[in-house]
């Protein structure tokens, strides 16, 4: 019987995937994935599942949205099992929310399997509690790849919204999103992390302040993720496995 799964993989340490994202994996007919899974998740699959790639670069997209939903509805159609698999959370800026309303109009049977959200793990890997007794009671996850878009009254609720901030998508624009933040109100000095390839083993963080982080962008590419707030500090208590992964290389 046709199904969908559509499947959050985790950040990319395989193992962080859990074992209905792996079940589901293993079932699958076809699996059309994301550029930035942990492609060694992609083994598991059955030696005769057809795999698409999917994924989309910044500024280089692959399959556009609309040929994955297409793609999804007709393999689903054809009898098979598929695997919509997606880093991170399916409905953290997934897309996954869009992808089951297009299989619930076909009256396409589909699941939803949760996964590790990079806003989570990255910044767990860099040793960086996004709440912390004293320090930060409240978290928002934002979308940042347009920060132009956002009228100051909407930066301003961001601000004074939460004690830890979460950037997505957000580092080729994060100068004009510090510049907004201080705007609507927060100091200067708050603590930035902006977390590359978080928890892949070549995973990399920089520290800077809202004022100063600008000046330390160059270190840093897509993926990564921006965590703002004082909890930032306790990098460098908590920081392990950056550490881990130097020590093994040695």
């Amino acid at each position: 019987m046709s199904k969908v799964y559509i499947v959050g993989a985790g950040p990319g340490d395989k193992e962080l995937i859990t074992l209905k994202g792996l079940r589901a994996i293993e079932e699958a007919d076809v699996i059309l994935y994301d550029r930035l899974i942990n492609k060694e998740l992609l083994n598991y699959a059955k030696e005769d599942c057809e795999l698409i790639f999917c994924g989309k670069k910044p500024k280089l997209h692959g399959l556009i949205q609309e040929e994955i939903h297409r793609l999804l509805v007709q393999y689903a159609k054809e009898g098979k099992v598929v695997t919509r698999l997606k880093g991170g959370d399916p409905f953290i800026f997934g897309r996954g929310g869009e992808e089951g309303q297009v299989l619930r109009v076909e009256n396409i049977p589909f699941e939803i399997v949760p996964g590790i959200t990079s806003g989570i793990s990255a910044a767990a890997y860099a040793g960086i509690p996004l709440t912390h007794r004293g320090i930060s009671g409240s978290v928002s996850f934002v979308n940042a790849s347009n920060p132009d878009n956002r009228p100051v009254e909407e930066w301003e609720h961001i601000a004074k919204g939460a004690d830890t901030l979460c950037f997505y998508m957000g580092v080729r624009h994060f100068p004009k999103t510090a510049q907004y933040l201080i705007n609507a109100g927060l100091n200067p000095d708050t603590p930035v992390a902006v977390i590359h390839w978080g928890t892949f083993s070549h995973q990399k963080t920089v520290i800077g302040t809202l004022e100063n982080i600008e000046e330390k962008m160059h270190q840093i590419s897509n993926p990564s993720m921006i965590v703002v707030g004082e909890v930032v500090h306790l990098h460098k208590d908590l920081q392990w496995f950056e550490q881990i992964a130097v020590e093994q290389l040695n």
